[in-house]
């Protein structure tokens, strides 16, 4: 059964990319958040996220979004 995802951990991903450089691969947000320190549950919702570049944050914010 999937785990639900902690409803808590799309507000924290801006917190966990902070620094990162625009565009980025959906590899490169995942690293960079892993490198900062991201929890198992912020880490699930970006590796969620369509798989592409983004652009900004805005366009990350998006890509949450479209995580079930």
């Amino acid at each position: 059964m999937p785990r639900a995802m902690d409803r808590r951990a799309p507000a924290s991903i801006p917190r966990f990319l902070k620094g990162i450089t625009f565009p980025a691969h959906k590899a490169d947000l995942f690293r960079h958040a892993e490198r900062r320190g991201a929890e198992e549950t912020v880490l699930d919702v970006i590796e969620s996220m369509p798989d592409g570049n983004y652009r900004s944050m805005a366009d990350v914010i998006i890509g949450v979004g479209t995580v079930e």
